[in-house]
């Protein structure tokens, strides 16, 4: 696969993730990263971005490519390995049984936020059973506003995940490099660079919560048109002195 980039490709994504990763100190040399590729748009686009810079950045860091099979029989994932293999790496493969536990043994009703666990879960431990020491998730703006917004509406508190996180329980630093992209920008890189997505046969794909809230967002943007940067600014500017704690 050509990843030669091209004039526009900073502009347009380069130039954010590379100030995404210099704000909370992201990347470093001799850093090995594994990289969640669920075969989805957005991990398959940060691989992509990280391959990149892979090249262009004067240190060296190494990217390991994990993607978990949670045994759903009818999910092809020849072609993700083709694309791994196509930027001239090797794809680890970790089989689970995460969709059995999450929908015939437990039955949730609500699957997500335990499956989300559990594959978060399995990532980092087949990531350090390979000696990485960070692990990369494809988690961009649009994701953090519908986090919001989920922890918000149904869990009555204000909350994000954090570009950059030490889990010591598990000794691995998790980043989101891709935090400042929009989702349409990476759906305009999948399509200007090629980059094959894999149909999720996941049983409650497109019938979850976090499908409710990005309706919810595509509708406030029509409304506020630069609602995503707002968000990006407040969540990046919050005066705790404008919260109320518990009365003290």
């Amino acid at each position: 696969m050509d990843i030669r980039p091209v004039k526009t490709d900073n502009k347009k994504f380069l130039t954010p993730v590379k100030k995404a990763m210099q704000q909370y100190r992201m990347l470093e040399p001799r850093d090995r990263i594994a990289v969640g590729l669920s075969g989805g748009k957005d991990s398959s686009t940060l691989f992509y971005i990280l391959t990149l810079l892979q090249r262009q950045l004067p240190f060296k860091f190494e990217l390991i490519p994990i993607t978990l099979t949670l045994g759903f029989e009818n999910m092809d994932i020849s072609p993700l390995k083709d694309y791994v293999d196509g930027l001239g790496n090797k794809l680890h493969i970790k089989a689970t049984h995460i969709g059995r536990i999450v929908f015939d043994i437990r039955e949730e009703k609500n699957p997500c936020a335990l499956c989300a666990n559990l594959r978060r879960g399995a990532l980092y431990n087949t990531a350090k059973s390979l000696g990485c020491n960070k692990a990369a998730l494809g988690h961009h703006l649009d994701d953090a506003i519908e986090t919001m917004l989920m922890n918000l509406l149904f869990n009555g508190k204000l909350g994000v995940f954090q570009p950059k996180s030490y889990l010591d329980r598990r000794d691995i630093t998790v980043i989101r490099p891709m935090i400042f992209l929009q989702e349409k920008t990476i759906e305009s890189i999948v399509k200007a660079k090629g980059i094959p997505v894999i149909k999720n046969t996941c049983p409650a794909n497109k019938k979850t919560k976090r499908e409710e809230m990005k309706g919810l967002v595509e509708e406030l943007s029509r409304r506020y048109p630069d609602i995503r940067y707002k968000f990006l600014h407040a969540v990046q500017n919050v005066e705790l002195k404008d919260f109320w704690n518990a009365g003290l």
